[in-house]
Parts: C-alpha cells; sequence; structure tokens
C-alpha cells in the first residue's frame, strides 16, 4: 500500500440525503458535527448526499433549518451527484488492483442469503464473486442488470471511535455500483471524505456497524482514514429510532406550534447535557468527554414543549 497523504487544512462535516425535512434527531446530530469540528479548529462542510432519493425542495428546507438553528459552513456546498467521474475513477482503480466482480443477484437473493444461518447477518454472502465466464455470459444473455461488488480480502477491520473506544466489525463484499450504475454510499462517501479533507465524521451511532468497511475501503485506496464519532440518537417515547411519524419532529412543525429556531436550538443543548442556549454560545464549554452515551427519548408526542403565550 501506498504512502497515507496527511490532510492539511482538516475539516469535519455533515452530510444530509435530500430525501425530506431534517427531524430533530438529524438536527441534534448536526449541532453535534459542527461542534466537534468547531471545537477542534477545524473546518465545517456541508455535502448533500443526493445519489439516492430527491425529493424537491428538501436540500433547500435543509439548508435553512441548519443555518435557522444558528450552525455555518465553511465554502460551498457539495453534492454527490457532481462528483460522479471521481467514484468511476475509485472503481476504475479498485478493478484495475482485481478488487472487483460483477454481482447479478437481485434484491430479493440478497435479502435471503442475508437471513440465512451463515455468515454474519446481513452481509454478503459472495454468491457472484466466483462466477465463471459462461455464468457470467448467460447472466448478460437474460438482461440481468449487474452490481460491482469489491472483491474483500479481509473479514474484519477495527477502527477507534472517540465515544465507543476501539471497535471491530465484519467487512463483506460490498457494492460498489448498483445494477442501475449509480455508485453506491459506501464508496462515495469515502472518495468524497477524502477529496474533501475531512478527517473527522460525526455521526449517528447505529451507522457504527458499518464503518469498518468504510474503513477497510480507504486503505485499500491509499486514502487516509477518518477520526470518527458515533453518537447517541433521538429515539421515541417506544424507544424506537426518531422518525416523522412521530409527531412534530421537525424544525417546520416546531414552527407552527409557536416555537422558535432558538427555542429549538436550546432544546437541542439541554439534550447533550448543557445550558439552554445556541451553539455558538455552548462552543466555548464544549467538550467531549462528558457527552452522554444515552440516547435523548422525547416525550411521549414526540414533541418539545410549544411556546407559551404571554
Amino acid at each position: 500500500m501506498a504512502n497515507v497523504p496527511v490532510i492539511r487544512n482538516p475539516a469535519g462535516r455533515y452530510a444530509p440525503s435530500p430525501s425530506g425535512d431534517l427531524h430533530i434527531g438529524n438536527l441534534r446530530t448536526a449541532v453535534l458535527a459542527w461542534l466537534f469540528a468547531r471545537s477542534t479548529g477545524r473546518r465545517f462542510v456541508l455535502r448533500i448526499d443526493d445519489l439516492d432519493r430527491v425529493r424537491p425542495g428538501a436540500e433547500q428546507r435543509q439548508l435553512a433549518d441548519l443555518a435557522a438553528i444558528g450552525l455555518d459552513w465553511d465554502g460551498p456546498v457539495v453534492r454527490q451527484s457532481d462528483r460522479l467521474p471521481h467514484y468511476q475513477a475509485a472503481i476504475d482503480r479498485l478493478t484495475a488492483d482485481g478488487l472487483t466482480y460483477e454481482c447479478y443477484c437481485t434484491r430479493r437473493e440478497i435479502q435471503q442469503a442475508a437471513t440465512a444461518p451463515h455468515g454474519p447477518l446481513g452481509h454478503y454472502p459472495g454468491t457472484c464473486r466466483d462466477l465463471t465466464e459462461t455464468e457470467r455470459a448467460a447472466h448478460h444473455t437474460d438482461g440481468r442488470p449487474a452490481a460491482l461488488r469489491l472483491r474483500a480480502h479481509a473479514r474484519e477491520f477495527e477502527i477507534t471511535d472517540e465515544l465507543h473506544g476501539r471497535y471491530r466489525g465484519p467487512v463483506d463484499d460490498v457494492v460498489l455500483r448498483r445494477g442501475d450504475g449509480i455508485p453506491a454510499y459506501n464508496l462515495a462517501v469515502v472518495v468524497d471524505d477524502a477529496e474533501q479533507g475531512i478527517d473527522q465524521v460525526v455521526r449517528g451511532d447505529d451507522l457504527l456497524p458499518s464503518t469498518p468497511r468504510q474503513a477497510y475501503l480507504a486503505t485499500l485506496l491509499d486514502l487516509p482514514v477518518p477520526h470518527y464519532a458515533h453518537v447517541p440518537l433521538v429515539l421515541n417515547a417506544a424507544g424506537k429510532r426518531l422518525a416523522k411519524r412521530d409527531g412534530a419532529v421537525t424544525l417546520g412543525d416546531q414552527l407552527a406550534l409557536g416555537n422558535t429556531p432558538d427555542r429549538v436550538a436550546a432544546a437541542l443543548a439541554s439534550s447533550l447535557g448543557y445550558p439552554p442556549v445556541s451553539p455558538a454560545e455552548l462552543l466555548d464549554g464544549f467538550d467531549p468527554a462528558y457527552l452522554t452515551e444515552e440516547p435523548w427519548i422525547l416525550d411521549e408526542n414526540g414533541l418539545l414543549q410549544p411556546a407559551r403565550c404571554p
């Protein structure tokens, strides 16, 4: 493996998908990513991960909501849809190194394999890894579209997380390019983070299990592995991950109830164990060592308290 480049002028980031409005949990993670970056002297950049489902107007509302609760960012917003040649270059390199293969499995076949009693749950068992030329030609004749997968040579990879410590997780043959020709998330995020100088990734702890495979992929591309911090989620009263159906959980919903962006930002600060202040006011005293490891559970209606009439 070649020498991994040193990132100059490093950054943290927040990278939402424009599939809808951000909810309180998304905003809380964005605040934490901003605090981690700003408190360590890093740049803070925004990237829109728009290779999947995109709802018209969602990106604009997301950016407006982030600004409304007091977050700022450095440089222009980057969109994955503008970076397709970068992903193809990474795929070309992996293919030249003999680290890719075509996969013809349908979604149903993959789901059935993921629930089989062999191998780690949810991991691809390598069904198409060693197909013969004849078998591949037959799939082409049938017109079945081929995804492109990584030919991984490791079964596990270890990362270090600021909140979780050393974490070792399984690695499998992840999809690099989907059957419809769109680059897959696990590849795009690795390429983007490295090329944007992002050496600090703060995101929800539900994504921790997928991190070892992304870090492993970075090493195959001779890219630096970021510093990670996987933060607790916001849960509903049933202890499940917060969703739009859990009530007035978006900033727009809260504004309709009579709350203000400042009140929402203050509630987010309180949920982190700090006084109810703005992100800017929170910055001076922010220390990740004092962050709670427990999720924030909203009240039974999934709502912040509405503003009272004078």
